[in-house]
C-alpha cells in the first residue's frame, strides 16, 4: 500500500512541477468559480460587477470594468479567490466586446497574489519587471506564461493605462492544485561565484518571502519553480538573465559552516517517502553534491521535533561525472509538517536547483482515495483546449495497467476492504469529535450561567466586543467550572462598579515563594480600565497599541497635548515596506535634509549632508471614518509619549491622503532578532564563534525597558503587547510586532478578526478582556524570560493556543494546575521569584514597574 501511494505521489509530483503539465484552466470561463469568489475593489454598474469578468464569456455587458480612473492610481483590481493553493502557470485576459458594443480593454496590468489573504506579493518577470502586456483589442484572449509560476490561493489582477481612459477586463487562470502542501521555505541567501574574474549569481532571485540577517523567510522561490538547471551551472535556459540563475548556490566559506541549513513548512502533517534534490556536481570548478543529509521531523507547529534525526550519506561512486543529477533520498514515511535539513558540502561550493517531496497527507484513507482515479477511468475533456495531453497520458498510462489480465480483480476487493475499514474509522472519530464539543459547549453555558448570575453588572460594563467578536459566550475557553472562586478585586473587575465584597481572598498559587521584597502590592487607586473607561484605539497595526483613560477638559494631560507637527510629505523617501496591519501599511522611509525641517519633534544629532531613517505608519485611503479618527487620535496619544525609552512621534502628514505618523526608527532592529542570534556568555568564556550576550547586558536592557514602562505607567497608559518583538535596539519600546509576517505565529485569531497576543497576556486579559497596568506587568515578566531564554522559542512553546487559553482558565479557577513559565537555565533564583511575582493570580500583589527598574538596577544586577 505504501508503494502504491508513492507512486500516486510521484506522478501528483511530476505533474504539478512540469509546468506543461498544469496549464488547465482553473473555472473562470465555466462557472467552475462561483460568483461569490469573484469581487472586486469597485464597479461601474450592477452589470460590469465582478462576476462578468469571466474569460469569453457576454453576461451582463461583457466584462468587469473599475468605478475609479485605473490613471494615475493604479489601485482599482478584481479578485479571484480560488479555495486552495493552486500552481499557476499561465493568465489569460480580454477586454469588453458585448457583441462589437464595447471598447474597453487594458493594455497592460499587474498581477498581486497571496496564499493566506493578508500577505499580498505583487509579481514580477525572472527579469524584475512587474507590469503585464495586456490586450490590443477587445476580442481577443492574450494568454502569458508567468515566468517564475504562482502558488498562490487569491489572485489579483491590476489593470493599468498610460492617460485617462476606461478599461474592462475578463480573465482566467490556468494550473492545477498545488498539492505539495509547501507553504515556505527558509534557506540561506545564496552567495556570488566569480569565475575568471566574473560574477555567477546564484541567489533565489524569485524567491517571494523576507529576507533577514542573511536568511530568507516566509516565501518560495527557485528551488519549487519547476525549472531544473544544467550542468554548466554558468548557462541558463532562459534568455536575457544573468549566469547562474538556474541556481541556488552558497560558498561554505561564505556560510561559515559546514552545512547549508534549510526548513520546509507544510500546510499539514504528511508522510514524507523521498526528498529528491537537483544538484549541480561541476567539481573542477569547485563545486559538489552534498556528502550528507541530517533531517529533523516535526509533526507540528506546537509539537517538538521527532528524535532521532534521520542522517542519510549519498553514494559517491560516480561523483567524478561532472554532470547535474537528481539525488533521491528515502525519508522512510516519516510524519511532519515542518522539516529541516542540514545539507553537508563536499567541496567548496554547493548547488541546487530544485527539490520535490514525493509524500501523502498522513492519513491512509488519503492514500486510498488517490488511487482511486487509477481504478475509475474519469469523463474525457471535450472542451478545454487549455488541456496537457501530457499529464493525461501519464495517468491513462496508470489506468490501462490496472486493467490488464486479472491484476485488477485481485487488487480491487483489497482496496473495496481496506476503504471501508477507513469510512468505519473516519466515521469513530467524527462521532468522538462531535460528543467533545457537545462537551465543551455544554461546560460553556455552565460557565456562561455562573458567570451571569456572579457577575452580571461587571460583564455588562466590560463589554468584551473589543477582542471577542461576535459574542462573550462564543469567545469565553470552555471551562470546566463546577465550583468557581471568586475574582481578586481589580482583576477583571472594576473597583468603582461597587461589587459584594468577597467573603475570603483566595490564596497565591500553591506553595509560592513569599515575595515580601519582590511584589508590594499597588495602592488602592492602581488604574484598571473597562472598554468602557478608555480610549481603545484600532492601530495602523492592527492591534491596540495603547490603551489610555478618555481625557477630560480637566485633566492634567489634556493640557499637553501640542498640535502635531505637520511633515512636508515629499521629504519621505520610500526604503522598503517594514509590515502590513488591518488598516494600513508600515514604512521604511529616508529623510534626506532633516535639519532642513525646523517642525521636526525633536532635534537630531545626524551630521549635515547624512539622512534620517524614519518609520513610516501610512492609513489605507478606504480606511473607514472611524479608523480615520482612530488614527489622528493614535497620533495625539503617541505625541505625548517623550520618554528615552519610548519611541517617539516626529511629525504627521495629515493634510492630503493617505494620512501618515512619522516615528523614529532604530538600524539595529528589534530586540528578538538581536537576541535569537546569540548565546549567554558564561564564565568560562566564548567557546565557538556565535555572538555572544552577557548577563549584566540583558538586565540592563530589561531595566531599559521597565523604565519605559514605568513612564507609560505613570501616565495611566497600557501598552497591551509588550514583548521582545517591540522593543527596538537600542532600548525603546514600540508596537511594530503584530504588523511584521514574521510573528504573524505569535498572535492568535480570534474567529478570523481580532489578533491576541495570548502567550504575553494575564489570565485576565484573555478571560476578562481587562487591560490594566497589572496586565502589562505580567507581560513584562514573560518579555524577561524571553531574555533570559535569549529568545530561542516561544513562551509554552509545548502547549498549543487552545492550551493556553485553558491554562488562563486554570488561573481562573486556582485549583493549583496552572502552569508557569520554567525557569531558563541561567536565570538567578531572584530573577525567577521576581517574574513569578509578575504572574501572581491576584493583580493586586503584582510589582509596580517603579519597583521593578529599582530591583533590577540596584539587585539583579549582583545576581549571577
Amino acid at each position: 500500500m505504501g508503494n502504491a501511494a508513492s507512486m500516486v505521489a510521484v506522478v501528483v509530483v511530476l505533474l504539478v512541477r512540469a509546468q506543461g503539465g498544469c496549464r488547465y484552466a482553473l473555472g473562470m470561463e465555466d462557472g467552475t468559480i462561483p460568483d461569490s469568489d469573484i469581487t472586486a475593489s469597485s464597479a461601474w454598474s450592477d452589470s460590469t460587477e465582478a462576476k462578468h469578468g469571466r474569460l469569453s464569456t457576454g453576461e451582463g455587458d461583457g466584462a468587469w470594468c473599475p468605478a475609479g480612473a485605473v490613471f494615475p492610481s493604479a489601485s482599482e483590481y478584481l479578485q479571484v479567490d480560488l479555495r486552495s493553493l493552486h500552481f499557476l502557470a499561465l493568465v489569460g485576459t480580454q477586454g469588453r466586446h458585448a457583441d462589437g458594443h464595447g471598447r474597453e480593454f487594458a493594455r497592460s496590468y499587474r498581477l498581486r497574489y497571496s496564499r493566506d489573504g493578508r500577505t499580498w506579493i505583487t509579481w514580477k518577470d525572472r527579469w524584475g519587471q512587474e507590469v503585464v502586456s495586456g490586450n490590443e483589442n477587445t476580442y481577443d484572449v492574450v494568454l502569458k506564461d508567468l515566468g517564475p509560476p504562482i502558488v498562490a490561493r487569491y489572485v489579483r489582477f491590476y489593470p493599468l493605462a498610460d492617460r485617462v481612459m476606461s478599461v474592462c477586463l475578463r480573465v482566467e487562470l490556468y494550473g492545477c492544485l498545488w498539492n505539495d502542501g509547501l507553504l515556505v521555505y527558509t534557506a540561506p541567501v545564496g552567495h556570488v561565484m566569480h569565475l575568471s574574474g566574473s560574477p555567477v549569481y546564484l541567489n533565489d532571485s524569485t524567491y517571494d518571502g523576507s529576507v533577514e540577517s542573511g536568511v530568507q523567510f516566509g516565501g518560495l522561490g527557485q528551488l519549487f519553480d519547476g525549472v531544473l538547471g544544467g550542468n554548466d551551472f554558468t548557462e541558463t535556459k532562459e534568455l536575457r538573465v544573468w549566469p547562474g540563475y538556474d541556481y541556488l548556490g552558497w560558498s561554505r566559506e561564505a556560510l561559515g559552516q559546514g552545512s547549508v541549513d534549510i526548513e520546509f513548512h507544510f500546510e499539514k502533517t504528511r508522510s514524507f517517502h523521498t526528498m529528491q534534490v537537483h544538484s549541480n556536481n561541476r567539481h573542477t570548478q569547485g563545486v559538489r553534491v552534498f556528502s550528507k543529509v541530517d533531517c529533523q521531523f516535526k509533526p507540528g507547529l506546537l509539537l517538538p521535533w521527532s528524535s532521532p534525526p534521520l542522517s542519510l550519506a549519498v553514494p559517491l561512486e560516480d561523483l567524478k561525472d561532472p554532470s547535474s543529477r537528481p539525488i533521491s533520498l528515502p525519508l522512510g514515511g516519516r510524519p511532519a509538517q515542518i522539516l529541516r535539513c542540514q545539507f553537508a558540502f563536499a567541496d567548496r561550493w554547493m548547488l541546487i536547483s530544485e527539490i520535490s517531496f514525493y509524500s501523502g497527507t498522513n492519513s491512509l484513507f488519503s492514500s486510498v482515495l488517490s488511487l482511486l482515479p487509477s481504478l475509475v477511468p474519469p469523463e474525457p475533456p471535450t472542451t478545454n483546449p487549455m488541456m496537457d495531453n501530457t499529464g493525461n497520458s501519464t495517468l491513462s498510462g496508470e489506468r490501462g495497467r490496472g486493467r490488464g489480465g486479472g491484476k485488477r480483480e485481485r487488487t480491487f476487493p483489497l482496496i473495496t476492504a481496506i476503504l471501508i475499514g477507513c469510512l468505519v474509522g473516519i466515521i469513530l472519530l467524527l462521532l468522538t469529535v462531535i460528543a467533545v464539543i457537545l462537551w465543551r459547549q455544554y461546560w460553556k453555558k455552565i460557565l456562561g450561567k455562573v458567570m451571569e448570575e456572579g457577575f452580571q453588572h461587571d460583564f455588562q460594563n466590560a463589554r468584551l466586543s473589543q477582542l471577542f467578536h461576535p459574542s462573550l459566550h462564543s469567545s469565553i475557553p470552555p471551562f470546566a467550572t463546577s465550583s468557581l472562586l471568586p475574582l481578586p478585586p481589580g482583576c477583571g473587575m472594576d473597583l468603582e462598579k461597587g461589587l459584594p465584597p468577597t467573603q475570603e481572598e483566595p490564596p497565591p498559587y500553591p506553595d509560592a515563594p513569599p515575595y515580601p521584597a519582590l511584589s508590594p502590592p499597588f495602592p488602592a487607586s492602581v488604574p484598571h480600565y473597562a472598554e468602557a473607561d478608555i480610549v481603545s484605539l484600532q492601530g495602523v497595526s492592527g492591534n491596540n497599541t495603547y490603551a489610555v483613560p478618555a481625557l477630560t477638559s480637566t485633566s492634567p494631560t489634556a493640557a499637553d497635548c501640542t498640535p502635531l507637527p505637520e511633515l512636508p510629505r515629499h521629504c519621505l523617501v520610500f526604503k522598503e515596506k517594514l509590515g502590513e496591519g488591518q488598516f494600513g501599511e508600515v514604512h521604511l522611509c529616508e529623510i534626506e535634509s532633516p535639519q532642513e525641517l525646523p517642525n521636526l519633534e525633536f532635534p537630531f544629532n545626524v551630521r549635515k549632508g547624512r539622512p534620517l531613517l524614519v518609520a513610516v505608519k501610512i492609513l489605507r485611503p478606504d480606511a473607514s471614518k472611524n479608523a480615520r479618527n482612530d488614527f489622528l487620535k493614535e497620533g495625539k496619544i503617541l505625541s505625548r509619549l517623550k520618554d528615552p525609552n519610548i519611541i517617539r512621534l516626529l511629525g504627521v502628514c495629515v493634510s492630503s491622503d493617505p494620512l501618515c505618523m512619522v516615528t523614529e526608527y532604530m538600524e539595529s532592529g528589534d530586540l528578538n532578532q538581536y537576541l535569537s542570534h546569540r548565546v549567554l556568555l558564561d564564565k568560562t568564556g566564548p567557546t565557538h564563534n556565535t555572538p555572544t550576550i552577557s548577563y549584566p547586558a540583558l538586565i540592563a536592557m530589561a531595566s531599559q525597558i521597565a523604565s519605559g514602562m514605568k513612564f507609560l505607567s505613570s501616565l495611566n497608559f497600557v501598552h497591551r503587547d509588550l514583548a521582545t518583538r517591540n522593543c527596538l535596539r537600542p532600548i525603546k519600546i514600540a508596537d511594530f510586532g503584530m504588523s511584521r509576517n514574521l510573528y504573524a505565529g505569535d498572535y492568535y485569531r480570534i474567529q478570523g478578526r481580532a489578533v491576541l497576543p495570548i502567550r504575553w497576556m494575564a489570565w485576565e486579559c484573555i478571560l476578562m478582556g481587562k487591560f490594566t497596568t497589572a496586565s502589562d506587568v505580567w507581560a513584562f515578566g514573560v518579555t524577561l524570560w524571553e531574555m533570559l531564554s535569549v529568545c530561542q522559542e516561544q513562551p509554552y512553546s509545548n502547549l498549543t493556543d487552545e492550551q493556553v487559553i485553558d491554562n488562563a482558565g486554570e488561573f481562573f479557577r486556582d485549583h493549583g494546575r496552572q502552569v508557569y513559565l520554567s525557569r531558563p537555565d541561567v536565570c538567578p533564583q531572584g530573577l525567577y521569584d521576581l517574574m513569578l511575582s509578575c504572574w501572581n493570580r491576584d493583580c493586586k500583589l503584582r510589582p509596580s514597574f517603579a519597583h521593578i527598574h529599582s530591583f533590577l538596577t540596584e539587585d539583579a544586577m549582583n545576581m549571577v
